[in-house]
């Protein structure tokens, strides 16, 4: 491979500096570097960060190829910064079995603009009844670390512990959609003011915010490890920063739409804006805030839940919950945590490349720009403005709810073990 020379980034938000990536890896950061022969990304008052990580990301290959695949799932990543994604369980069959996950992770080696790595299913077709094949998938070639019903919850106490359990022996981890049943059945949105007046089912707060309670205790008593998706409300938040003062091994998401939107938006009926966990209150999204930058929070995913048209563009009721959100999450973030002084870039590094690779125990992400370093990497121009339209998507759903609005930030460049899968902005 021939090499590249980003001249003048500044890595993590610091000093400008020059980085010359050589085939796959790093090979040299300072200043001045003279390479003759390199292709040169010129990069004055751009942000340079490691290559982003989403732990939690709707793929629909196999099943659902209507609303995405592999592929279109891929290409929106990396038009989003992300050089890696893990693939979430609830396919069509399900990812419950060595046979699905190596399926996956081969169609997103094929598809070379990302790394796919497959999340398992936790219990045999996300029916909570009996777990799936935990120790198959995880000796598979897909090497599965991380396990979810997501779309579904884990309710069942003793199969929860199983699950906890089982994965001790090859340090993954379970990934819990923490939905009461019993208390949502029928639910349409955030259970509060809003909801009464509208007069739709309410989804409260106590649904998410007991099974975390019990599933952080499980995690202490069998000493294993949980990680909270998608995390929603306060109540939520003191939870795991309860669990964590005690050293339990507890880890938390937060989605750039809960960072961002609230539930006034439901009265506009535009069911872009249902989305399971449903939208909170103000009071919520800054308790979120304040707990992603004081690391209570450890990290940002999209949660990337693309529909069809026909499935969204229908009366609030029948309508599929979910939004799509590779290509606009760094720009929520760099919105709702940089712009407003909560965290600088070094903080997004950690918190959208560093942690979740962490997490996810995903070897080759999340590591420093430097030399030797594997050249996962992401180039954003923080200057920039744009109305988001998302006729342009990579993506083969379009079901923003940020259609109309202007948002800070782009990335200009990602690369993928050195080679640019996304150059000024467009997929290379």
């Amino acid at each position: 491979m021939s090499k590249t020379l980003i001249r003048g980034a500044r890595i993590l938000g610091g000093e400008a500096r020059d980085v010359l990536i050589d085939g796959t890896v790093v090979e040299r950061v300072d200043t001045g570097i003279d390479a003759p022969g390199a292709t040169v990304v010129e990069a004055e008052g751009q942000i340079l960060l490691p290559g982003l990580v989403d732990l939690h990301t709707h793929l629909r290959e196999p099943g659902r190829e209507d609303s995405e695949t592999v592929l279109t799932g891929t290409r929106a990543a990396a038009v989003g910064g992300f050089t890696a994604v893990h693939a979430m369980a609830n396919t069509f069959p399900v990812a419950d079995t060595a046979g699905v996950v190596e399926q996956v992770w081969r169609l997103g080696r094929e598809s070379g603009y990302c790394d796919v790595q497959p999340v398992g299913a936790v219990t045999v077709g996300l029916e909570g009844k009996q777990l799936a094949e935990l120790g198959a998938m995880h000796d598979s070639a897909a090497g599965v670390r991380v396990f979810s019903d997501d779309g579904k919850c884990v309710d069942d106490a003793v199969i929860m512990r199983r699950a906890l359990e089982y994965v001790k022996a090859f340090d993954g981890v379970v990934a819990q959609h923490a939905q009461e049943p019993r208390l949502t059945e029928g639910a349409q949105m955030n259970e509060g003011i809003v909801s009464s007046e509208l007069g739709l089912g309410g989804w409260p707060a106590v649904a998410e915010e007991s099974i975390i309670a019990r599933d952080v205790l499980l995690a202490a008593h069998v000493g294993s490890r949980v990680h909270i998706c998608h995390l929603s409300t306060a109540g939520s938040v003191e939870i795991v920063r309860w669990a964590k003062s005690k050293g339990w091994n507890v880890t938390a998401e937060v989605t750039p739409h809960h960072l961002l939107l609230t539930d006034e938006l439901v009265r506009t009926y535009n069911p872009v804006y249902k989305v399971n966990p449903p939208l909170r209150t103000e009071a919520d999204v800054l308790a979120l805030r304040e707990a992603l930058a004081d690391g209570t929070i450890d990290c940002v995913a999209t949660d990337h839940a693309p529909h069809p048209h026909e499935d969204k563009d229908c009366e609030w009721a029948a309508a599929a919950m979910g939004m799509v959100g590779l290509e606009t999450a760094l720009s929520v973030v760099q919105q709702t945590m940089v712009d407003t002084g909560l965290i600088d870039w070094a903080g997004v590094a950690d918190r959208m490349s560093v942690r979740p690779a962490q997490i996810g125990r995903l070897a080759g992400h999340g590591r420093p720009v430097s030399a030797g370093e594997p050249a996962n990497l992401t180039l954003v121009d923080p200057a920039y403005r744009g109305v988001v339209d998302p006729a342009g998507f990579a993506s083969r759903s379009r079901n923003t709810p940020y259609q109309g609005r202007e948002l800070p930030g782009r990335v200009t460049h990602t690369f993928l073990r050195g080679r640019a899968t996304v150059v000024d902005g467009n997929l290379a």
